[in-house]
């Protein structure tokens, strides 16, 4: 079973814990990550583009010239899609791009990116992420503390309320309950800040 130290706002080591073998020690599978990263920007994907076809433009009821005898082309409507103002030929339309993974897909991917940043030594866990006020600069000099290099994505509990609020405009940095945690902000950070709190809520959720 392995363990992580617990440091405090200063980097001093206050504590260790022991991480679980089941959502620490799952081997890499990047395949997997792949797909779930895949399927979450493909979730995010509005897919409310729309064009109008030929019968949804407005106005070319009446047939522009007679059929034949006057040299030019023969046209229906000047609503067609080779008029200038006519609808569109084979436009987007509204669609849904969302991709759905099992669960137990969803869950291993998850350890599997929680084991990759444990192993590369990008987990820090701290004993408490507690403010005494909402100040962006005391959340920045926190950080700093603790030698987070950016991106930086901090896991923490509604304990760390004040904390997160200081720290929600601040470039590169994510702040995300133990619910919202997910595949791809793992993977698109360079540090992963958890409180002890949280990181007991985060074993909680993946061994149910």
């Amino acid at each position: 079973m392995p363990k992580i130290d617990v440091l405090d706002k200063s980097k001093k080591v206050v504590g260790a814990v022991d991480l679980s073998d089941a959502v620490f020690s799952v081997p890499q599978n990047v395949t997997l990550l792949h797909k779930v990263v895949m399927a979450q920007m493909a979730n995010r994907r509005r897919g409310t583009q729309s064009t109008k076809t030929k019968a949804e433009v407005r106005g070319g009821g009446k047939k522009p010239w007679k059929q034949k005898g006057t040299g030019r082309a023969r046209s229906g409507s000047t609503r067609s899609p080779v008029w200038a103002g006519g609808g569109v030929a084979h436009g987007p339309k509204p669609r849904d791009y969302s991709q759905n993974v099992p669960k137990k897909m969803r869950k291993l991917a998850l350890t599997s990116a929680l084991s990759g940043i444990f192993a590369e030594g990008h987990l820090k866990v701290v004993d408490s992420l507690e403010m005494t006020e909402i100040k962006t600069k005391t959340a920045v000099g926190m950080l700093k503390g603790l030698d987070a290099a950016y991106p930086v994505l901090i896991v923490a509990g509604p304990e760390s309320e004040k904390f997160v609020r200081s720290a929600r405009n601040v470039p590169e940095v994510k702040t995300l309950p133990v619910e919202g945690v997910n595949v791809y902000d793992l993977l698109n950070c360079n540090t992963v800040i958890c409180t002890k709190a949280a990181l007991e809520g985060i074993e909680k959720r993946l061994q149910k």
